[in-house]
């Protein structure tokens, strides 16, 4: 530490505090700053909790500030360590352990902590919080076990836990004492509409429902309620509110109400202690939501470092949230009462509502549902008691509530408004990062500002503000690279592979510039496809940059068991490969055994350490269900059994599944053979599909079945069986080659053209010729990824009887 520098002593590693010091990190180098957390974790965002929950993302992906972040600032982080009071005598802050760190100021952002009811049975087994990871990690751990699952509590954490677990598998059902969801957030109408969206996505509610006991034994079993009626449940989030926790500031004698209580600078009446975040009581309000905390952190930095800066005055608290996709906003009053001038939209067919409040013409609150376009402009506008007039009122209830989408309107933004709320960025620092250090993507912008890097529901605001301060060099200027680690595009990358003879993700990334040395999960994959997809003979594949179910060559399951599939041509097989899959499935203890979409058998449930002797009984080849490879050829009986069968569809599926096999693409594909027009293998959603008749084959691309669901293109139509297979080849390497990491054909065949597709596959000879050479080419260097895991003794001890795999590159 530097002697001459004062001493800045954080309680708290939360969002709040950490955010006050990037802010402090940005005004001044005069503070020597320790931070104390008491979870073991650096600072993460807990608005990302139920994405954790529900896999989407892992702790890495939440942490905001990494170790090497504190480390490159001078900041001393002590994890895992509580603080207990702080000794204003000798000036110094006191662990739970007893170590003492001497201050000149302190920061306390203690945050708060779940609210559980005291009522009978709340201390059971399996009731539980939701406000950190150890919440997070309890919930993983129940829904691995237990299928019935109660959330007490209908505002947005006890929305997210709910919608985690119904993600996980479990059978949820949200307990609220009032009639309507959010009710501190929105009005009944947007409550009711976000009820019936939550209950399609297979969530249950009991409202207006008072729990007086969690009964049971050791473990809870179930909720009785007032009226004495009785829900089964194995397993109890309570999510009914948050409290300040102030025990520190109690210990140090502070003055405490429900918060921490501060001035207008957010001191405490503790000489040089202040306070920020969900701890604090200012004007006797303690702020819960996060753009308040960030507000509160700004004015607190500038006041200790010495920067003139207007006074706290409280905060228009507003909401704008993503619950399980949906969008809503609440902002200033947002209750009806017969002082308002009500004006409302309510759109049933797009799911949309839109409702502004006027006292006396003077706007004072507003509620969307669904499209949150207007939400900075109306909370400009609430904030500045804005009078509605004619032009108003067309701009904002025009083409925003019924016809064409609205853009938001940055220009008229203020600079300090918040535009990432996740992380407390303003729309002055994103403008003045974009001028000053010539930012020109999105990626860039989140790499300096942080923003859009957590839930990325600001992203099309951030591309709003970067069009309007590059303004006609927007379109030029915005090049987004494969990823943030990187400016270059997908064509450069293969494009510098190739003329540099690059051979391995270490060397691409060194010699082209990555920004960040190891790269992400999602540039180290694509680098590992790209460099197998040119040189296929010399490429030794990288398992540690594939994802988890491609190291492990099978698919795994949110229990930590594994589904195997062997392939099964065209999707027929043999009564004793039948027989064998039957007596392996009942030896291994398989769960389930269930015909999938493609006509193959799921042996779902296989434990990991098993995997490799399932594969070696089996006798059978992998059917790749794990892989970004040729899944399955999908078949009808065809001529062989079909009356109305025209063409071999059984064969030639079975033939081509055995020609692609194994082949490395940029996503899963799927193929699928008709033997007629009448398409009982639903070649219309496949990558490619072939559709028999009298004169030959149809072929189709760019099919998909999946979220994104497109029916394919005619491509071209043919009369031989070999035409047809050399097609096939020639349009999957052509994706191959062209192909951006993890792009559908679906989305390939609408970038690229179909018309430009069917140029160099169909019409030009010669290319189509050359592509099936390479395709051929890089045939005889796979094989069954299997019988190489089984010919590895060593590998398989390690990867297979080793530690748990991590689920990501």
């Amino acid at each position: 530490m530097n002697g001459n520098r004062e001493k800045l002593v954080v309680i708290g590693n939360g969002m709040a505090g950490i955010s006050t010091v990037e802010q402090i990190l940005k005004l001044t180098s005069r503070y020597d700053i320790t931070v104390f957390g008491t979870e073991p974790y650096p600072n993460y965002n807990r608005i990302m909790l139920s994405y954790v929950l529900e896999g989407s993302k892992t702790m890495d992906d939440i942490v905001l500030n990494d170790l090497h972040w504190y480390e490159d600032n001078g900041i001393t982080l002590h994890t895992g360590t509580t603080v207990s009071r702080i000794d204003a005598d000798t000036r110094e802050v006191v662990t739970n352990e007893g170590t003492r760190v001497p201050y000149d100021k302190v920061i306390i952002a203690t945050g708060s902590s779940s609210f559980i009811l005291p009522v009978p049975g709340h201390d059971k087994e399996g009731v539980v919080g939701f406000r950190d990871i150890a919440d997070c990690n309890m919930m993983l751990e129940a829904a691995k076990q237990y299928k019935k699952a109660a959330v007490i509590g209908g505002g947005l954490l006890g929305l997210e836990a709910a919608k985690g677990l119904v993600q996980l598998g479990m059978d949820v059902t949200v307990v609220h004492l009032m009639q309507d969801l959010m009710e501190r957030q929105l009005d009944p109408q947007a409550s009711a509409m976000l009820k019936a969206e939550l209950e399609r996505q297979g969530i249950r509610f009991k409202m207006g429902a008072q729990t007086t006991e969690l009964i049971g034994g050791e473990r809870v079993e179930g909720l009785r309620f007032a009226d004495d009626t009785v829900l089964d449940a194995d397993f109890v989030v309570m999510a009914v509110g948050i409290k300040p926790n102030t025990l520190v500031a109690r210990e140090s004698g502070m003055e405490v109400n429900r918060g921490i209580v501060v001035d207008d600078y957010m001191q405490t009446s503790l000489e040089g202690v202040y306070s920020v975040g969900e701890c604090t009581e200012h004007r006797g309000v303690c702020y819960g939501l996060v753009a308040p905390l960030f507000e509160q952190g700004m004015i607190l930095a500038k006041h200790i470092c010495g920067v003139e800066t207007a006074p706290y005055e409280g905060s228009v608290v507003s909401t704008k949230l993503k619950i399980s996709g949906v969008d809503v906003f609440s902002t200033g009053e947002f209750l009806d009462s017969p002082d308002h001038t009500v004006i409302s939209h309510k759109d049933d067919w797009k799911r949309t509502y839109k409702k502004i409040l006027l006292r006396d013409n003077i706007m004072v609150g507003a509620v969307l549902f669904g499209d949150v376009t207007d939400s900075a402009e109306l909370q400009k506008l609430i904030k500045q008691k804005t009078e509605m007039t004619d032009e108003l009122y067309a701009s904002l209830m025009g083409t925003g509530c019924g016809g064409h989408k609205k853009v938001a309107s940055v220009e008229t933004m203020a600079e300090d408004e918040i535009v990432c709320g996740c992380n407390g960025v303003t729309k002055g620092t994103i403008v003045n990062a974009i001028t000053n250090q010539g930012l020109s993507s999105v990626d860039e912008i989140k790499a300096c500002t942080g923003a859009t890097r957590s839930c990325g529901g600001c992203k099309p605001v951030v591309e709003q503000i970067l069009q309007y301060v590059l303004g006609d060099n927007f379109t030029s200027g915005a090049k987004q690279g494969i990823c943030g680690c990187t400016s270059l595009s997908r064509d450069e990358i293969v494009a510098g592979i190739k003329q540099k003879g690059l051979q391995t993700t270490k060397e691409v990334m060194n010699v082209l510039g990555w920004s960040q040395p190891e790269g992400c999960s999602k540039c180290r994959p694509a680098i590992n496809y790209y460099l197998g997809m040119i040189a296929p003979d010399t490429h030794e594949d990288e398992k540690e940059s594939r994802f988890v179910n491609e190291r492990m060559n099978a698919n795994i399951q949110k229990d930590g068991t594994y589904t195997v599939v062997p392939r099964m041509y065209g999707g027929v097989t043999t009564p004793e490969e039948l027989k064998r899959i039957a007596d392996i499935s009942v030896k291994y203890d398989v769960k389930a055994v269930k015909v999938t979409g493609g006509q193959r058998l799921d042996l779902i449930g296989v434990k990991k350490e098993d995997l490799p002797q399932v594969w070696a009984e089996l006798d059978m080849p992998s059917g790749y269900a794990y892989a970004k490879s040729l899944r399955t050829v999908k078949t009808c009986v065809g001529s062989q059994f079909c009356r109305f069968g025209t063409q071999d569809s059984m064969a030639m599926g079975a033939l081509l599944e055995r020609k692609f096999e194994r082949l490395d693409l940029p996503a899963k594909f799927k193929m699928a053979v008709n033997g007629c027009p009448r398409n009982c293998a639903e070649s219309c959603t496949k990558d490619i599909g072939i559709v028999g008749n009298d004169g030959g084959w149809e072929l189709f691309i760019g099919g998909n079945g999946g979220i994104k669901a497109r029916l394919a293109d005619s491509l071209c139509k043919v009369k031989t069986d070999a035409e047809l297979i050399e097609l096939c080849g020639a349009i999957i390497q052509y994706y191959r080659e062209t192909g951006n990491y993890l792009e559908r054909t679906s989305e390939w065949v609408e970038r690229m053209g179909l018309e430009q597709i069917r140029s160099v596959v169909v019409d030009n000879l010669e290319e189509r010729k050359a592509l099936m050479e390479r395709i051929e080419f890089a045939l005889n260097h796979v094989e069954d990824p299997w019988k190489k895991v089984l010919r590895n003794e060593e590998g398989q001890t390690k990867l297979f009887q080793g530690i748990e795999v991590s689920a990501r590159p």
